[in-house]
């Protein structure tokens, strides 16, 4: 308030003396209060007006992440001594397992009354606490990834948690998925639950993906029956997102979440709610998903991204630092999902091995950035890659 007052002070011409010879009139005064009340926004907020907030890392120890995706299935079953060696034997040190997975179910036997109640859980990793002792016996760093507003189990049991067809219908998209509604504070409580719960078995990160609206949910959001409020699809992911952050953090646990990779060279999708600037605001790393097979024709001068990893990883990447510039010293750390699998379906597509990993890579290291993660959706992943491209 000092400040605001000096200022103000300032702005109008000086100290009391001043004042009392010349007093000013109530638009000078109005003009005056603007400009300090716009000083001081400016001295809390990046040039986009977003105000910035101060993120003490609650894993300071936690090593420089490169980490491969695991399902449930793999890490609950034999595939998981298969990606412990792979561990072993490279500079690969973290595993993203599914604990709520992308159909909606928790992965394993869940303990939280709650949780319990709503009866969403599968024994899928039947002993997560043996598995997080085996990740800690090979010094492998354990990323929990909680699928959020993609969840057909939800959306299933609970309809009005998600969204309904004029026919009354629980609404599916092209691949028969469902989601559930960001607007309803009832499902970013029920997330952060499995996500404590996941911190109080030993994961040190909570990973959140499919953190948004249903793809081209503009065209459909006025036909749809809904709960809504008065904020914008951007506001509502990026509020469940601070609120998540708030309650884990006291936890000892980073959060992060996955984005498109898009996201960074667009204007903010409005459409699905996701802001990458906004997102990356409240979260400890950000990550978002540059696999070059995703990029369509035209991106980073490319007639085929696919067929490009270093030119589209190197464009991808100089478009989210420029993204996450307004927030200066606040910035996430940036760690990306690249593409180890060949994408088929692509036209022009090639096959993906060990160089072109590396090419993703090193990319990644001519852009400043040591931290990746690999994604294969069997988690089978190329063998005799160099991941530090020393």
């Amino acid at each position: 308030m000092e400040s605001i007052i000096a200022v103000l002070l300032l702005l109008l011409g000086g100290g009391a003396a001043q004042t009392s010879a010349l007093e000013p009139s109530l638009d000078d005064w109005i003009r005056a209060t603007e400009q300090a009340r716009q000083a001081a926004v400016h001295a809390e907020t990046g040039s986009s007006g977003i105000p910035m907030i101060e993120k003490d890392d609650p894993q300071p120890d936690a090593p420089v992440v490169k980490g491969v995706y695991a399902t449930a299935h793999s890490a609950g079953g034999a595939r998981l001594e298969t990606l412990l060696t792979l561990i072993d034997d490279t500079e690969l040190n973290s595993l993203v397992i599914d604990v709520k997975d992308d159909y909606g179910y928790i992965t394993y036997p869940t303990q939280d009354p709650v949780l319990l109640e709503i009866g969403t859980a599968k024994n899928i990793i039947r002993d997560p606490s043996a598995l997080l002792s085996r990740l800690a016996e090979h010094e492998a760093y354990p990323i929990a990834r909680i699928v959020v507003f993609k969840d057909s189990v939800l959306a299933e049991k609970r309809p009005d948690l998600s969204f309904v067809t004029p026919e009354g219908a629980v609404w599916k998209n092209g691949r028969g998925e469902s989601f559930v509604n960001p607007y309803r504070k009832e499902v970013w409580e029920y997330n952060v639950q499995v996500a404590k719960e996941a911190a109080k078995l030993g994961f040190k990160e909570i990973q959140f993906d499919y953190v948004r609206f249903p793809e081209g949910f503009e065209n459909k959001a006025d036909v749809l029956a809904y709960h809504k409020d008065e904020r914008k699809r951007i506001e509502v992911v990026a509020d469940f997102v601070k609120y998540a952050r708030e309650q884990l953090s006291p936890l000892g646990v980073r959060v992060s979440v996955d984005i498109f990779g898009y996201a960074a060279s667009v204007p903010a999708a409005e459409g699905i709610g996701q802001d990458f600037e906004l997102i990356s605001k409240y979260v400890d790393v950000i990550s978002p998903m540059v696999y070059p097979s995703h990029y369509s024709t035209g991106w980073f001068g490319s007639n085929v991204p696919d067929a490009a990893p270093y030119v589209t990883i190197d464009g991808a990447m100089k478009d989210t630092f420029k993204k996450l510039e307004p927030l200066g010293p606040f910035q996430p750390i940036v760690r990306p999902w690249i593409q180890d699998f060949t994408a088929s379906w692509v036209k022009g597509y090639i096959k993906y091995g060990k160089k072109e990993v590396e090419e993703q890579i090193r990319a990644l290291k001519d852009n400043g950035i040591e931290e990746f993660m690999l994604w294969n959706a069997v988690n089978r992943y190329t063998e005799g890659v160099d991941y530090d491209l020393e």
